[in-house]
């Protein structure tokens, strides 16, 4: 049953990163085991966007019934992040603002290339992993409560 329970953070934390340490101290898991499974979790949705990227976003677009708007106001954001900060930047609020989806394909329609893209967001996960584990491991009543 441990293996399932890691398995929910990892998932969780591919999708949403705080989801990862939320659900790992209401299972009841470990600082370390949450923070691990949350790290994991983020990089394999790092992996899988950098390397599967294109492919899906030709799937995407199939279906797609009208073409995306150039300029919003996320569009006109990331610029400003990526024009102030660049790849750290991005890889530093990827945990906290963006998705881990989100974030690989922010940095990726920037051009920064895909083994950058891995070492900045793993760069990024690890501190923020144990950051927001604490966090949640702090709140009062909140470890095990689904365990």
């Amino acid at each position: 049953m441990q293996f399932a329970k890691y398995l929910s953070v990892t998932i969780a934390s591919t999708i949403k990163f705080a989801a990862g340490p939320l659900s790992g101290a209401a299972l009841g898991l470990t600082w370390i085991e949450t923070a691990l499974c949350t790290m994991l979790g983020m990089m394999i949705s790092v992996i899988l966007v950098t390397f599967a990227g294109a492919a899906l976003q030709a799937l995407v677009s199939r279906f797609r019934s009208a073409p995306t708007k150039r300029f919003t106001k996320r569009t006109r954001m990331a610029v400003r992040i990526w024009k102030r900060f660049g790849m750290t930047g991005i890889a530093f609020l990827t945990p906290l603002l963006l998705t881990p989806i989100g974030g690989t394909v922010l940095a990726l329609s920037f051009g920064v290339n895909r083994g950058r893209v891995l070492l900045y967001m793993l760069l990024s996960a690890i501190p923020w992993a144990v950051v927001q584990t604490l966090f949640f491991y702090l709140i009062p009543g909140l470890k095990g409560v689904a365990g």
